[in-house]
């Protein structure tokens, strides 16, 4: 089964500082045709104002991923990580048993734009934890490329929770279209979230803050003729 949620779709919140695309019930939006997708819980999309932040905040039982898009995001936390994430860059905290960290944009007069994500870890009460990767363009570009999965394979991002998530940049020749396809397992659910740019996946044409659900469903294709960025997560259901 496949459906297609619209960027228009999405809760939004507008606070000044921030302004945030909630694809799931998320604080002041509630939608309870839209409280995750297996195990993934929170995909934001946030832009952070230049000299602003989220001040420190707790966090436990969560596995928290942030992708940063445009900008740069200076984090802290009380496991006394202070590092400032960029374009390309993977960084995943594990809250487990509680963690508090801040995250600021201390870039002047840029606006910092990333993903946050959120997915159930397997069990509760674990060990806080963080790590942060960096992935090149040419890594990424016209091929799936694994960028956190459960077990670390392929020098990806370790995640306590039973999900692979997939970085791809389509940057194809000139009249050509690049064609990229991934198998699931049975039992499994596919997020594809759609950064920039427009591809078609199964057969549905996605572009900016779209997102396709699949679930029942053997093989997803993602293709396209433009430029554009995407994720796509193979989750636990």
């Amino acid at each position: 089964m496949i459906t297609v949620r619209k960027s228009h779709e999405r809760g939004f919140a507008d606070h000044g500082w921030l302004k945030s695309f909630h694809s799931f019930s998320f604080a002041g939006y509630y939608d309870p045709n839209h409280m995750g997708w297996g195990n993934l819980r929170v995909i934001n999309e946030d832009r952070i104002a230049a000299g602003t932040g989220f001040g420190a905040h707790p966090h436990r039982d969560m596995e928290i991923v942030s992708y940063v898009i445009e900008g740069e995001l200076s984090h802290k936390d009380s496991m006394g990580n202070v590092q400032t994430i960029q374009p390309g860059e993977v960084q995943r905290m594990t809250a487990g048993t509680g963690v508090v960290h801040s995250e600021y944009n201390h870039a002047p007069g840029q606006t910092t734009h990333f993903l946050q994500i959120w997915l159930l870890p397997n069990r509760a009460g674990l060990e806080p934890g963080y790590e942060q990767k960096r992935f090149s363009d040419v890594e990424k570009t016209n091929v799936l490329r694994l960028v956190a999965s459960v077990d670390g394979a392929d020098g990806s991002v370790r995640l306590n929770a039973d999900a692979r998530i997939y970085a791809s940049l389509l940057r194809p020749a000139d009249g050509q279209t690049v064609y990229l396809e991934q198998t699931l397992a049975p039992g499994r659910k596919a997020y594809v979230f759609v950064i920039q740019g427009e591809v078609e996946v199964a057969g549905k044409k996605l572009t900016s803050g779209d997102a396709l659900l699949a679930e029942n469903e053997c093989t997803l294709r993602v293709q396209g003729s433009a430029a554009a960025e995407f994720l796509l997560f193979d989750l636990a259901a």
